[in-house]
């Protein structure tokens, strides 16, 4: 268990993602580190933006937690993650799930217009 960070989930919100992580897989080896320490130690990485290597000795291995990063990363669990928390926060504000409307920046579009007639 590492110590008190500011990044640390919360049991509440650990609670609310624990089940998007995707479950051991079959015929592996037993899970040995615990998940809200893995995502712990992740969010210190994100949040401080220090590298893997320079995890505290408090958070499970480094290597440990960037195979578990990489690996949801490449089966798409950050997404899923996303979503899912983009829904129920819609959704818990009396809002539909997905949004119905887009905003584009008409500077942006403007400017990709200009740019494409120069090179053209």
């Amino acid at each position: 268990m590492s110590k008190e960070n500011p990044s640390n989930l919360t049991p509440e919100q650990f609670e609310l993602i624990s089940g998007l992580i995707p479950p051991q897989k079959p015929g592996g080896r037993k899970r040995e580190v615990d998940i809200l320490d893995i995502l712990n130690a992740i969010f210190y990485v994100l949040c401080e933006g220090c590298g893997w290597r320079a995890l505290p000795g408090d958070f499970p291995n480094w290597q440990t937690v960037y195979t578990y990063f990489r690996n949801w990363r490449q089966e798409g669990t950050w997404v899923k993650m996303h979503d899912g928390l983009r829904a129920w926060m819609r959704v818990s504000s009396e809002r539909e799930p997905s949004p119905s409307e887009a905003i584009i920046d008409s500077q942006r579009v403007k400017s990709a217009a200009l740019v494409s007639q120069a090179v053209g």
